[in-house]
């Protein structure tokens, strides 16, 4: 029996889980040589969960031993085969064997308490005593509660497997189902760290999973919950993020629109580390806007990511070559990228945790999201999703990056409203509405907000039109209303009398 000093217990070394996602919020793994409770309901990954953790231990030449009560070895190796793994390098042991389900046997698995599960923990020492394995997985601990029928003997077999593997040098999992006593504080005051696996059902939508490390003794880990996909490949987690983390040194500098008319509208242009929401209505020109910007971004070398949550790709690029911003050779180049979102399908920490590697992998300087209304569905409520726009934006602007969000608005003219406030967020706020000149619909833009630019308060009418493209016109001093779309005309402006019918977004 391998034995362990008092240096040795303070020197543990960190181990990989071998979830990237999950040493992330640990910050360093996990502390080697301690006995862990992995928990969640049947369904939610904590099988996957060993698995990973068992083949992360043999990529760094550490053996793994898997104990299971709950599944067979052949649906543990179908489980892995399920995901492109082999477990032919670790030993998997059934500890209930075709004897123990006999029923003309003169001991059932529910009968004698104590000669069960004297027998099975027998089994497991005599295993770890054979293997000396350095990961160990027992799933699960529902069977073993069954196998004592008597809470106190449970707790002092828990007990008495934890000093057993401490003097062993095992890094242990305990997988628990929370069947039959769910939260036991027993079992988590005995566990140097918890984690929780969690899985809810939306009323329309995929399952949504989220962890939370629940405790973990002597680390600064990464509180809270943190979503996460069980895919084909394992599992992949999202932390949480956190703005105050990810900081880096930039200067800040305006950049132009490619429209001077638009850039003087705005004080000078986008300002990086900022970001712009573009609001109005549907049909006022806010993603042709945010093309304009990011065309004349892609002409000064710079990359750029476009989410869409609800425009198809083919229509935006139709569209987009009609009015003279054909933006086609630079998804070729790769310098942009566009991204169809289904929000219904996407958690919220996994499209944060798209964001950031588009920043920091792609190096994206630019990003739009077009549009949040659409962001908005896949959230469970209105305060989370500004939280989490908070964070995100508070993210990409000590990153640098300059911003583009839009938001549609109900109705037309007169009484437009939102389904969701982002302005105080906001660094500016370019505002679009419809007005009616001479049987004419007609779009008016103005600026209503800069924290970083003097920005021009005037309206001025906004145009889109296949021979000129994007036009900023005039300022119209000529009418009072405009942005309630209840117009009074007090003089000729001559934009407005040569107007024709013009297309929307």
């Amino acid at each position: 029996m391998k034995s362990k000093s008092q240096h040795d217990i303070d020197t543990a070394p960190y181990i990989t889980t071998g979830i990237c996602g999950l040493d992330e919020i640990l910050g360093s793994g996990l502390t080697a040589e301690r006995l862990y409770l992995v928990e969640g309901t049947p369904g939610s990954g904590k099988t996957t969960f060993a698995i990973q953790f068992l083949l992360a231990g043999m990529m760094h030449n550490q053996s793994g031993l898997y104990f299971t009560l709950s599944e067979t070895a052949r649906e543990l190796h179908a489980v892995a085969s399920s995901h492109g793994w082999k477990l032919d390098d670790i030993a998997v042991y059934e500890l209930l064997d075709e004897e123990g389900l006999d029923l003309d046997a003169g001991q059932s698995i529910l009968y004698s308490s104590e000669t069960e599960l004297g027998d099975t923990i027998k089994k497991v020492m005599s295993l770890v005593d054979e293997l000396k394995p350095d990961r160990v997985v027992f799933d699960s601990l529902s069977e073993l509660r069954l196998l004592a029928q008597n809470p106190l003997r449970y707790r002092r077999q828990i007990l008495a497997l934890k000093h057993f593997f401490s003097t062993h040098n095992c890094t242990v999992l305990l997988l628990d189902d929370k069947t039959s006593e769910p939260g036991d504080p027993h079992l988590h005051s005995l566990a140097h760290g918890v984690i929780t696996l969690e899985q809810t059902v939306q009323e329309f939508g995929g399952v949504r999973r989220r962890l939370r490390v629940t405790k973990m003794r002597g680390m600064n880990f990464r509180g809270g919950y943190h979503d996460f996909n069980l895919d084909t490949g394992g599992i992949r987690i999202f932390p949480r993020l956190v703005a105050a983390h990810h900081g880096r040194d930039f200067s800040a500098v305006t950049l132009s629109t490619g429209s001077a008319e638009f850039d003087f509208l705005l004080g000078g242009g986008l300002v990086s580390g900022t970001n712009t929401l573009l609001t109005g209505p549907s049909g006022a020109g806010k993603t042709t806007t945010a093309i304009q910007c990011v065309l004349t971004a892609l002409k000064r070398g710079q990359h750029v990511q476009y989410y869409m949550f609800d425009e198809g790709l083919v229509t935006l690029l139709l569209r987009s070559e009609l009015l003279g911003m054909d933006v086609r050779p630079y998804i070729e180049d790769g310098s942009l990228v566009i991204t169809r979102v289904n929000p219904s399908e996407l958690s919220p920490g996994e499209f944060a945790a798209r964001v950031r590697h588009a920043v920091e992998q792609n190096n994206a300087a630019f990003v739009v999201m077009d549009s949040l209304n659409a962001y908005l569905q896949s959230m469970p409520g209105e305060k989370f999703l500004l939280l989490q726009m908070h964070e995100m934006l508070s993210y990409l602007s000590q990153q640098g990056v300059v911003t583009l969000l839009i938001t549609g608005q109900h109705g037309l003219v007169g009484d437009i409203r939102s389904e969701i406030d982002l302005s105080y967020l906001s660094d500016a706020i370019v505002a679009f509405r419809f007005f009616e000149s001479k049987g004419c619909i007609l779009t008016a833009i103005s600026v209503v907000k800069s924290r970083t630019n003097s920005h021009e308060r005037s309206i001025r009418e906004f145009r889109l039109s296949v021979d000129k493209g994007f036009q900023v016109g005039e300022t119209m001093v000529d009418f009072e209303g405009v942005l309630t779309g209840l117009l009074r005309y007090g003089g000729p402006t001559h934009m407005l009398h040569s107007a024709k019918v013009s297309h929307g977004t």
